[in-house]
């Protein structure tokens, strides 16, 4: 069994070792990226905020024109089996439906065919303490993907080529500047605090709405600390107390290096510990509630 995909994972209605988990290679996903995915995080073997996670796959299906193949009890069915075979604790679970394989290579969609529906738990590893006492550095980057980021998409590509980008440069992410304002990060959201304001850039279809940017907002509004939610420019991000990347695996991590130069006082700010913890105690308590 591989370390990092646990046996079994779910195809096209079974569970099978992955050995044994075959895809055409006229599959659509394959040859044209069309498909979606999600990933959902799962802590102590309960899966977090499935409900949205589920939520955000029917709108990707959607802005594809692709049916759900799956209701939901049957997707929930299938998470919480891969959550409880799985041999961590803490996993992601990864979903993904491609428009299937059709007999043919035509850019029209085939009629007929049923989708593609793969699932599989692999561990969840967060940042470790080290990392986030010290922050990572990131880079900035023209954003230079399609018009439909709020799909979540297996056609990453462009995702692909500017994280990699960062990573040439030993850093963790791209921050990508479409018209002179921060959208995202290549894998994951941004968040900006100028004068003890958190400011979160608005959702449009040039960025996905994340899960953890809802909790993130979520807490701000629970605990009382200010924020904002409006476009930030270049100018501004470069300005900024603190920045942080925010995802289901990253959770909330200090980006203390900005192309080259510190973020603030180079160290990771209090406005982030503070959205650290209690990210930290909402999981817990969500976990423990179920």
């Amino acid at each position: 069994m591989s370390p990092f995909v646990a046996d079994p994972v779910y195809l096209n209605g079974r569970f099978v070792p992955l050995a044994e988990a075959t895809i055409s290679p006229l599959d659509r996903g394959f040859l044209f990226g069309d498909g979606v995915y999600e990933v959902i995080p799962v802590y102590s073997r309960r899966p977090f905020r499935l409900g949205e996670h589920l939520h955000r796959l029917q709108s990707s299906l959607d802005g594809i024109r692709l049916a759900n193949p799956l209701p939901r009890e049957e997707w929930e069915t299938v998470v919480q089996r891969l959550a409880l075979d799985a041999p961590f604790e803490d996993q992601g679970i990864y979903l993904q439906v491609s428009r299937g394989a059709d007999v043919k290579r035509d850019h029209i969609f085939p009629q007929g065919i049923p989708p593609t529906v793969f699932a599989f738990s692999s561990p969840l590893v967060t940042p470790a303490a080290a990392i986030r006492e010290t922050g990572v550095c990131a880079i900035t980057a023209e954003d230079n993907r399609w018009l439909r980021c709020d799909l979540k998409t297996v056609s990453l590509l462009a995702n692909v080529l500017l994280r990699q980008a960062a990573d040439d440069q030993g850093c963790a992410e791209a921050l990508l500047i479409r018209d002179g304002f921060l959208q995202e990060g290549a894998a994951s959201s941004i968040f900006v605090v100028r004068n003890g304001i958190l400011l979160a850039p608005p959702k449009s279809h040039l960025m996905l709405p994340g899960i953890t940017y809802d909790v993130v907002l979520e807490l701000a509004d629970r605990h009382g600390q200010p924020y904002e939610i409006r476009e930030i420019p270049l100018a501004e991000l470069q300005a900024a107390d603190e920045i942080w990347m925010t995802s289901s695996t990253k959770e909330v991590l200090p980006i203390t290096r900005l192309d080259g130069r510190p973020v603030g006082t180079g160290a990771p700010g209090p406005v982030g510990r503070q959205m650290w913890q209690w990210y930290q105690h909402f999981k817990t308590t969500v976990m423990r509630n179920g």
